[in-house]
């Protein structure tokens, strides 16, 4: 048929996939809260049905707008929002919660793509440069306040957006060596760990002597550069300690194991390493896992929806869901590649590295390989404010592909 032209059949198919496959884990943990999620994705079609009918301009033209709404959201969240589990990131409506920070992502997303695509950008401009930052820094700041560390950490989404249009990857090196520095400090003596920072240092600028102009502002930068890292490095076990007990025990698990914090901090991921452990090879069928159907693992329908996966599916049902999201992400970073508009690409953009990091983050979390902050598994893990924000990012993004291959020009 010809209106089905420009609709991408292979990622909205991974997306209903997704969302099915979800519904049924869910369903298998709690069968009332599969029900609900079930309702959930329901109202996310009629929304992403509303979106996929309407005007693709009307996203680019309202950013601002839903940008400075979400960001109201997040502030309101101070005198009105619900404390739960030790945040206060939610509103509460009777029965009905809503998550406001996973409709500020969109909000972000829509408004840095407004930015990047106006005819004075210019990444080599420093107040282009600036306002983008401040663009993703003030959603990221007021998240960080709350505060929601993950949620903070999925805004790093947006600077790989920044790349592809021409950020230099500098700040992601230095990024990666700051973090690098402090974990290391946590597990090492921070005095060996300062030595290493000025030796590698010195072999840098021995190597690059002769290439480097030698001016004040050179030699300030890497002095004051080595001299943050030597500081970090010495004030890393001071920042933990001064950390709440249960995120200083969670970043603590990662060095001392699940087993040294069972009752507290490491008791979610012992069962859930033990959950996907036992599902071997297939898993030990739908409904019959002893640690999902004993509810051992808390949070099991939402951040650690995953160890469902593992003990019913087993490896190959895992390994078949990895697979699913890495196909999907690729896919529309694939799309977004060739959009012919510069604000369809990055919000592209944007949305695939959204997904990208709640799913790097979610699945490092269940496994061991990264601290419990709370990220959901996008489109998987129960709750109606996670799958309408992706649903709506989804259908925003299809909507513009959409209109992108229909288009004339």
């Amino acid at each position: 048929m010809k209106w089905t032209e420009g609709i991408d059949k292979l990622g909205l198919g991974l997306y209903f996939l997704l969302c099915i496959f979800a519904i049924a884990n869910i369903y298998s943990v709690d069968q009332k809260l599969g029900e609900k999620q079930l309702i959930f994705f329901c109202i996310s079609l009629f929304v992403g049905l509303i979106i996929f009918v309407g005007r693709s301009k009307f996203f680019e033209n309202m950013a601002g707008i839903i940008y400075i709404g979400g960001v109201l959201l997040l502030i309101g969240l101070f005198p009105f929002g619900k404390e739960i589990l030790g945040q206060k990131n939610w509103y509460k409506f009777g029965s009905f919660t809503m998550q406001p920070v996973e409709f500020a992502k969109i909000g972000t997303a829509l408004m840095l793509a407004n930015y990047v695509s106006s005819p004075d950008f210019n990444l080599k401009n420093r107040k282009s440069l600036l306002t983008a930052l401040a663009i993703i820094g003030i959603p990221a700041a007021v998240v960080l306040m709350i505060p929601d560390v993950g949620s903070m950490l999925v805004f790093i989404a947006f600077f790989i957006a920044l790349y592809r249009e021409g950020l230099s990857g500098l700040l992601f090196g230095i990024g990666f060596i700051f973090a690098a520095v402090f974990l290391i400090a946590l597990a090492i003596p921070p005095v060996y760990v300062a030595v290493a920072v000025l030796l590698i240092a010195g072999v840098l600028i021995a190597m690059n002597y002769h290439r480097m102009s030698w001016d004040i502002i050179t030699i300030s930068g890497i002095a004051g550069s080595v001299l943050l890292l030597c500081g970090l490095a010495f004030g890393s076990p001071y920042i933990l300690e001064k950390l709440p007990k249960h995120q200083r025990e969670r970043i603590e698990v990662l060095y001392k194991g699940e087993k040294a914090f069972r009752d507290t901090s490491g008791y979610n991921l012992l069962y859930s390493k033990t959950a996907i452990g036992s599902g071997g090879l297939t898993g030990k069928g739908y409904r019959e896992g002893s640690v999902t159907q004993g509810k051992f693992v808390p949070e099991q329908e939402t951040d650690y929806i995953f160890c469902t996966v593992g003990e019913e599916w087993g490896f190959v049902g895992s390994a078949a869901l990895i697979l699913c999201y890495m196909v999907y992400i690729g896919r529309i970073y694939y799309l977004a590649e060739g959009q012919k508009s510069t604000f369809n690409r990055v919000f592209g953009y944007c949305f695939a590295s959204i997904l990208l990091m709640h799913f790097s983050i979610n699945l490092g979390m269940v496994m061991g390989l990264f601290p419990t902050v709370g990220i959901p598994l996008p489109y998987f893990s129960y709750g109606g404010s996670s799958l309408l924000a992706f649903s709506m990012m989804t259908f925003i993004f299809f909507k513009l592909n959409y209109s992108d291959k229909n288009s004339l020009v």
